[in-house]
This record gives structure tokens, C-alpha cells and sequence, in this order.
């Protein structure tokens, strides 16, 4: 029995041995017992094998060593206080500190103690709860958190986030820093919409209202409104700073929901729009600047486009009082001139000195007219394909009498293949005569002239005008293009006005091209122009040839003509009247105003009409409009003789229907050639009728 008792004592035992390793030695925590030697540090007495595995030590080797070994030095106050209040009170706290394992590897642990009687000595109970991972766990939320809140506070940008009602519960540091308010000012007790312009809410809430066709309370409703939708919403807001002063911002507004999709608050992202705002303000201001700038350009526009008028105006007037008398000195200096009985030599020295005056008084109206046109930007310029060798041809033709007068040697180079640039006929023509002209002026007796060209690049060419004259100086050549300026030939008898060269230049560079000089003293001078070179044009149709004379014309040539003349100025008249007394084959009626010119017309049915245009009672371009309009009359063509010579006159006289347009003072060869075109002309639309009266 004894035996049985001792058999059955040692398996309770050893159960109950098991059951202790399973609870202590096996325990997911530590087990110490310290002994309360040098309470400061204490040894360990006892430990289970976890707390051996924890610290990394044997558990036979772990016991007698002192537990603060294990303790790290940053947790080593935390440990010093547990003990001392342990040892003070008999109850401690557990506290959370790091310790080190063997190799001096930290980790974190949670330390409780409790005192406690060993054998009947007073003990330290400590048990070791191992939580690193939830230290990891905490340190990179931690790390994530301030991350996020340093985001948050570090933004420029105002954050403002409020719950579902408005009440704001985050402001973050932006705000503070944009607004003023500290968080505390307002966190918990307004709604962002006090702290906006009153005004602005109250508009939004309007337009709202009116836009989406739904009441809107003037208040935070009308700033999240949008957004409470699900509509993405960013609108411009003026923030009222906590001192008053106002900011403007630009404010994105966001619903925050929950995992059911309800709306917990609203997040206001507001960015400062002072910048902005500002150059909005500017460009207004500069729109406005520009605005009233354009006005007054327009205004003066306006007043500049009457001046021009004025002056066109003038010019224009000017012209033709100034024709109108130069009309009759050349007129009848050349009925003078060619007259019968011959005039004796002294008469026709007298007669040629009238006309070298009368014509170079034109020369210089005409030459102040196109100035005057070139600056007011009135000239107008027929730009078309110009085949320069033609041109060149023409000049030669017209300069040559010239510069045989005087002696001088003239030579054109010629082209060895076409050349076309863009450009105004006339105009290259006028510029080429007027440095031919100068050239041989202002030569030396048997001098030279020679015109060149040269190509300067494959799309441009020069055309020189070189001539052996006494040349200019560096001084001279400063002067050279200023109106009325003849560098000191004034002083002699060579004609000029000081104007042709000035005339030119503009013309030139009108058309896009360039001219200069280069002189030396001496030995003569190099006038150039450049003009940009164009590709040969196509020719589109054969020009039409010549009609050869109607021979039932030339049999009816010997046939007394009329020619009715409407002139107010009795001068001009007697000028007529000299010239048709010397075609026998011509009468001449005449008429004093447009009304008495209109009904000699209907009566008599002259063969040509003359037609002046400054007439009393109506202007000669209503008198042409009138007999264009009456069929009795409306064949018959009217020449324009008129002192209205600007350009404009011109074409507008050509385009009223006049058949051909004659300015004074007239050239005898000119008239009489333009009057036997209108002739031949009457004639031939008077054989039409009558073939198509005898087919009727």
C-alpha cells in the first residue's frame, strides 16, 4: 500500500512538473524572479526559457547576472522608476521601454513587476511581454501620420475641413499662416462662410439659384453646394482675414464621405489668388489703356485723313489755278512759235525763253504734286511684270535729244537676256528719266553718260547711271535727298527743282527697292536703283494686231468736222480757237457753261466733244454723265481738257466715261493727236450706224 501511495504521489508529481513547464518554462512571455540585492539593479534569480530565448543567454548562465545588464540605455530611467515605486508602494505600472539582447541587440519589450516572498525572503517578479511588432506596426503609422500631417501643415494652400453640418474641425497651418485665425479660433465654433465676403456668398447663392434652377440659402450650403452633388467645384472666394484685410483665393471645394457614401464634411482647399487677381487688374487697366488709345488713334485718324483731304484738296485746287494761267502762256507761246509769218529771231528768242520758263514752272508743279501725293500715302501705284529692257529702250529714246543738245556721249548697255521686275511702269520710267536727266544737267560739256546693269544676288538687280560730271562730296551727298536742296546749283542757269531726286526715292522704295550714289570729286558720279527680279511671265493670249484704217475713213477724211468746245475761261478758249483755225477741216462751236454745252450737243451733234471739268451751273463729269445718257448723243466722244491734273482726276475722269483726259497747259503735238484719234473714231461709229440703218 505504501508502495502504491509513493507510486501514485510521484505521477501527481511529475503531472504536475509538465503542467508547470508548459505554464512557465513555456509561457508566450518572460518570467524573472530578482533578488532584492542592490535593489538598483537586482540579479536574476530565476527565469523561464522564453525569458532566456527573449534575452538571448543560456537560462543556466542567465541566473546570477544582473537584470539592468539587459536594460538599454535610453530605457534604463523608465526601469530606475518602476523599481523605486515598486519599492516604495509594493505596486508598479507596467511601462514600455527597450532592452538589449546578448549581442546588444535592441528590442522592445512591456514590463511588469510585482513583489513578492521566496523561501521567506522578499523577491521581484517581472514578467517580459515582447512588442516589437506592434512597435514597428505604431512607428511606421507614426511615420506615415507625420508624413501627413507634415504635408498638411507644410502647404502652401489653406486647408479647412468641416463636418457634415459646416462646422470646421481641421484648419491647418496654411490657413493660419493666409488667414490670421490660429486653429483654436475657430475650430469647433464657425463655419468657413463666416469668414468669407458676405456679399460673394450671397451672390454665389444667387447665380446658384438662377443656374441649376433650385432655392440655395445664402450661407455654407451655397459654397458646397455643388460639391454635395458630386460636382467637382472651383470658384474664386475673397477670405476675410482675421485683422480685417481681405485675400482673395481660389477655393476647391471636395465632399469627404464614408464607406456607405455618406457625407461627413467637406475639405475647402483655398490657394492665394492675389497674383492673379492683380494682373487681372492690370490687364484691365491695359485693355482699357488700349481701349482709349485705339480711340484716340482713330480720332486722330480721323482728323489726319481730313487734313490729307484738305490738302489733297488744296494741291488739287492749287493745280489747277496754277495750269490755268500757265495754260494760256505756253499755249500761245507755241501758236507764237509756229505761227505765220514766222516770228523774227529776236521774237523767237523771247518766245523760247517763255517756254523754257512755262515749262519748267510745270515740270516743278507737277514734281510738288507727286511729293505731296507720296506723303499723304495718296499716290497710287499700278504694280505689274515690267520688262526692263523695254523700259530702258523708251529712256533712251527720250533722253537722247538731250544729251545730243549738250554733246554727251550716251551708251545703254544691253541685256543679254529679259529681265522682268514688279513694279509700276510709269513710275521706273519717271525715276530712270529724272537720273538721266540730272545726269546730263549736271554734266560736263562732251561728257559721258552710261547705264548699266548688273545682277546683285540672283533675285535682285542694279541699273547704274554713270555719268563724268564734276561729281559731289561726302558733305553734298548728306544732302542729296532733301527737297528744294540743289547743292549750290542754284547759282547757275541748269535747270531743276531740287525735288526730282527726292520724288524718286520714294518711288523706289515704294516698290520695294532701293537707290544710292556713289561720287567722287572730279570725276563724276554713279546714281543707282535695285529692284527685286521676278520669273518671265506667261504670255496668256497673242496681242491683238493693229485694225488696219477703214478706207471708206480715209475717203471721208477731207469732211468738214465739228468739235464743240465747253470752256468758262475765255483764255483757254482763244487758245482753242487759234489752234482749229489752223484745221480747215474742223469747226469749232463753243459753249461758256455745262447746261448751254449739253443743248448745243443736242442740237448740233458735233463730231468730238472738248470738255472741261471746273464749269459753272454743272461740272463737266455731270455734263458726261448727262450725254451719255441721251442716245442721241451718246456716241460721241468727249475729251476731258481740264487743270484738275493730280492723278486722281485723272482716273476718275477716264472711269466717269470721258474718252480721253488732257491736262493744261497743253502740248500742241499732244492735243492735235488726241483730237484726230476722236475724229478718226466719231467717224468710224458714224460708218457703224449707218451699215446697220441700211441692213435695217
Amino acid at each position: 500500500m505504501q508502495n502504491e501511495e509513493l507510486r501514485q504521489s510521484r505521477e501527481a508529481l511529475e503531472t504536475s512538473r509538465l503542467r508547470y513547464f508548459d505554464l512557465y518554462d513555456l509561457a508566450p512571455v518572460g518570467y524573472c524572479t530578482l533578488s532584492e540585492e542592490a535593489a538598483s539593479s537586482g540579479l536574476i534569480l530565476e527565469a523561464n526559457l522564453t525569458a532566456a530565448s527573449l534575452l538571448g543567454v543560456a537560462r543556466g548562465k542567465l541566473v546570477k547576472q544582473a537584470f539592468s545588464r539587459f536594460i538599454s540605455r535610453a530605457g534604463a530611467d523608465t526601469f530606475h522608476l518602476l523599481r523605486k515605486q515598486l519599492s516604495e508602494t509594493g505596486a508598479a505600472a507596467p511601462c514600455e521601454l527597450q532592452m538589449l539582447r546578448n549581442d546588444g541587440t535592441p528590442f522592445w519589450v512591456r514590463l511588469e513587476a510585482t513583489a513578492a516572498q521566496d523561501n521567506g525572503g522578499s523577491v521581484t517578479r517581472i514578467v517580459i511581454s515582447d512588442i516589437g511588432a506592434r512597435k514597428r506596426v505604431e512607428e511606421e503609422l507614426y511615420k506615415a501620420g507625420a508624413l501627413q500631417r507634415a504635408i498638411f501643415n507644410s502647404a502652401n494652400f489653406s486647408s479647412i475641413a468641416t463636418d457634415a453640418s459646416g462646422v470646421i474641425q481641421i484648419f491647418n497651418v496654411g490657413a493660419e499662416r493666409m488667414l490670421g485665425f490660429a486653429a483654436i479660433d475657430v475650430m469647433n465654433k464657425i463655419t468657413p462662410a463666416d469668414i468669407s465676403d458676405p456679399q460673394e456668398v450671397i451672390e454665389r447663392a444667387q447665380t446658384l439659384s438662377a443656374e441649376l434652377e433650385t432655392p440655395i440659402a445664402p450661407g455654407f450650403e451655397a459654397l458646397v453646394f455643388k460639391a454635395s452633388r458630386g460636382i467637382e467645384d472651383i470658384y474664386e472666394l475673397t477670405y476675410i482675414r482675421k485683422d480685417g484685410s481681405r485675400l482673395p483665393a481660389l477655393v476647391s471645394v471636395t465632399a469627404l464621405r464614408d464607406a456607405r457614401n455618406a457625407i461627413i464634411g467637406y475639405l475647402l482647399i483655398g490657394t492665394d489668388n492675389t497674383a492673379r487677381k492683380r494682373i487681372e487688374t492690370e490687364r484691365a487697366r491695359l485693355d482699357q489703356a488700349l481701349q482709349d488709345q485705339n480711340v484716340e488713334l482713330e480720332k486722330a485718324k480721323i482728323v489726319a485723313e481730313k487734313a490729307n483731304l484738305a490738302k489733297s484738296e488744296f494741291l488739287s485746287s492749287m493745280s489747277h489755278e496754277l495750269r490755268t494761267p500757265l495754260g494760256a502762256i505756253l499755249g500761245f507761246a507755241q501758236l507764237l512759235e509756229s505761227g505765220t509769218p514766222l516770228p523774227t529771231p529776236a521774237q523767237n528768242k523771247s518766245i523760247g525763253q517763255i517756254l523754257k520758263a512755262g515749262w519748267y514752272l510745270l515740270e516743278l508743279i507737277n514734281e510738288i504734286l507727286d511729293l505731296a501725293q507720296i506723303e499723304s500715302g495718296k499716290l497710287s501705284l499700278s504694280m505689274e511684270p515690267v520688262a526692263l529692257s523695254e523700259v530702258m529702250f523708251e529712256c533712251e529714246a527720250m533722253i537722247e535729244p538731250q544729251a545730243k543738245k549738250r554733246g554727251i556721249d550716251l551708251t545703254f548697255e544691253r541685256f543679254a537676256r529679259p529681265c522682268f521686275v514688279q513694279a509700276d511702269r510709269t513710275r521706273v520710267k519717271q525715276v530712270l528719266i529724272n537720273l538721266l536727266s540730272n545726269a546730263i544737267k549736271y554734266n560736263k560739256e562732251d561728257g559721258s553718260v552710261s547705264v548699266t546693269a548688273s545682277r546683285i544676288d540672283q533675285d535682285l538687280l542694279r541699273i547704274s547711271v554713270r555719268d563724268s560730271g564734276a561729281g559731289l562730296s561726302p558733305q553734298q551727298l548728306t544732302q542729296l535727298f532733301k527737297p528744294f536742296n540743289r547743292l549750290g546749283q542754284e547759282e547757275n542757269d541748269t535747270e531743276g527743282t531740287g525735288i526730282g531726286l527726292v520724288v524718286s526715292k520714294r518711288l523706289i522704295e515704294w516698290m520695294g527697292g532701293k537707290i544710292g550714289v556713289a561720287s567722287t570729286v572730279g570725276e563724276g558720279s554713279v546714281f543707282w536703283i535695285e529692284l527685286q527680279l521676278i520669273p518671265e511671265p506667261q504670255v496668256l493670249a497673242a496681242a491683238a494686231e493693229t485694225p488696219l484704217p477703214d478706207p471708206l475713213l480715209a475717203a471721208d477724211a477731207a469732211a468738214l468736222r465739228t468739235l464743240l468746245y465747253v470752256e468758262d475761261n475765255p483764255a483757254n478758249l482763244m487758245l482753242i480757237e487759234d489752234l482749229i483755225a489752223r484745221r480747215p477741216d474742223i469747226h469749232l462751236l463753243s459753249a461758256a457753261d455745262g447746261y448751254q454745252g449739253i443743248k448745243i450737243a443736242r442740237d448740233a451733234l458735233p463730231d468730238v466733244i472738248l470738255m472741261d471739268i471746273n464749269l459753272p451751273g454743272i461740272s463737266g463729269l455731270q455734263a458726261l454723265k448727262i450725254l451719255a445718257q441721251d442716245p442721241a448723243t451718246a456716241h460721241i466722244p468727249v475729251i476731258a481738257l481740264s487743270a484738275n491734273a493730280m492723278q486722281r482726276d485723272i482716273d476718275k475722269g477716264l472711269e466717269a466715261g470721258f474718252f480721253r483726259y488732257l491736262t493744261k497747259p497743253i502740248k500742241v503735238a499732244e492735243f492735235m493727236s488726241a483730237l484726230d484719234v476722236a475724229l478718226q473714231f466719231a467717224t468710224a461709229e458714224r460708218r457703224n450706224a449707218a451699215h446697220k440703218e441700211a441692213e435695217c
